[in-house]
């Protein structure tokens, strides 16, 4: 007769962990570095019963533990794998290690995909390559860079409020005037009197991230994957049975080539609309000159995946100061995203959906199994009967980056030329 010990998971976590594998094989994961996998096995506790849930995040941090703990989810999907090296101990001091320790007391466990989203065909790639070679609205924005402010233009100060902070910066009103004032003797043992300064303001906005909305046909105007183009695979995977045309990354060529102005507001509208993000192009050109032909996209950090790649356009996470250098002296241009943020949109976009149909399915056949086995104990029984299947998005999860907006000053930055 089957009891309750401490050396099993919940029914519910078996099904979500074969959902996963079914869905993204850890063997379209890069093993030579990565962590995929079944990370943290929390044991069934009837007294602790988590609800028939998933938390999915891109990184598990401590709030996003929180959330998950409050929430009783039964497992936390991480992207990002919170165990990449070999541990020799599991301690309170450590914050990641003290997160895990919190999970598995109530009975939460945790599952890192990881690469094998990004190898997977419909996976990451994909969907950033979608993005790209979305269509706007006929006719596509003409986008264009902004003109630079004149220096002695103001924003009065009534026009900030509750979500931006004002910085007051003093400066000396005769510095650099080239007036001639007399030079006045202190008397003794008194300071020398001062001259008024005027104040400039600076307002800024607070730290903006992208949003944690779902981002799919019916929330924006982008039409993923609708401009004429090929695909193909930057680093193959080729002996994983049923996952043909995996592989990391994705190099994109257009039948007609593409302003990149316009590759600039899809990837804004694929990714969640963020007030901002990087982009690179080569000394001596302008934004609205530049046509692309090719794009080479990766998830996540790039540069493995992406070097030597002949694109006029790289679109990843995020690349090192001097590998964006070196992009642009060969003549490419650069977009990234802050890491994560080409990551996270993903998961309500993509995931979720997928998450939530093999679930249901492999809750069934896990349901059966269980059932199958014979004398289980009240508790067990308990657990199978639920037949309840919930795939959520944390809300708390977000890059350590956000975007902070320079709303008023005598100077807002010098244009690229």
């Amino acid at each position: 007769m089957s009891t309750y010990t401490t050396d099993r998971a919940s029914p519910f976590t078996r099904a979500v962990i074969s959902s996963m594998r079914k869905l993204y094989p850890e063997a379209l994961a890069d093993k030579s570095w990565d962590n995929t996998g079944l990370l943290l096995e929390a044991p069934f506790d009837p007294i602790r019963r988590q609800m028939n849930s998933v938390l999915l995040t891109i990184d598990l941090t401590k709030a996003v533990a929180d959330e998950a703990i409050q929430r009783k989810d039964c497992v936390v999907v991480s992207y990002h794998p919170i165990i990449f090296r070999g541990l020799k101990s599991l301690t309170l001091s450590d914050y990641q290690q003290q997160s895990l320790l919190r999970l598995a007391l109530e009975g939460i466990s945790v599952y890192s995909p990881h690469t094998a989203v990004d190898a997977a065909p419909g996976g990451l790639a994909d969907w950033l390559a979608d993005i790209v070679t979305g269509h706007l609205p006929d006719p596509e924005p003409a986008t264009h860079t902004a003109n630079p402010k004149k220096a002695e233009e103001t924003i009065p100060e009534e026009t900030t409020n509750g979500n931006e902070e004002t910085i007051s910066e003093e400066v000396d009103g005769n510095e650099g005037s080239g007036v001639q004032t007399p030079t006045e003797q202190p008397a003794e043992g008194k300071k020398k009197p001062q001259r008024p300064r005027p104040i400039m303001r600076r307002t800024y906005s607070k730290p903006t991230y992208p949003t944690h909305q779902p981002v799919d046909a019916s929330e924006t105007d982008l039409k993923t994957s609708s401009v004429a183009h090929t695909r193909s695979v930057i680093s193959p995977v080729t002996d994983v049975e049923g996952f043909e045309g995996a592989g990391m990354g994705r190099l994109i060529t257009f039948s007609e080539p593409q302003p990149l102005t316009h590759l600039v507001e899809r990837i804004a509208h694929g990714v969640g609309s963020p007030k901002g993000f990087p982009l690179a192009i080569p000394q001596g050109k302008q934004v609205e000159d530049i046509q692309i032909r090719s794009v080479g996209v990766s998830a996540g950090s790039g540069h493995s995946v992406l070097k030597g790649v002949k694109a006029d356009l790289l679109f990843t996470g995020e690349l090192s100061h001097h590998e964006a250098l070196a992009a642009t002296e060969k003549g490419q241009c650069v977009i990234t995203l802050f890491h994560s943020n080409s990551e996270r949109g993903f998961l309500s976009s993509v995931l979720r959906e997928k998450l939530t149909k093999t679930l249901k399915e492999e809750w069934e056949r896990v349901r059966r199994e269980v059932a199958e086995e014979g004398n289980l104990t009240e508790d067990w029984e308990d657990a199978v009967k639920d037949e309840d299947v919930l795939v959520e998005c944390s809300q708390q999860d977000r890059d350590p980056y956000g975007v902070v907006i320079l709303e008023s000053s005598k100077q807002e930055g010098k244009p690229m030329r």
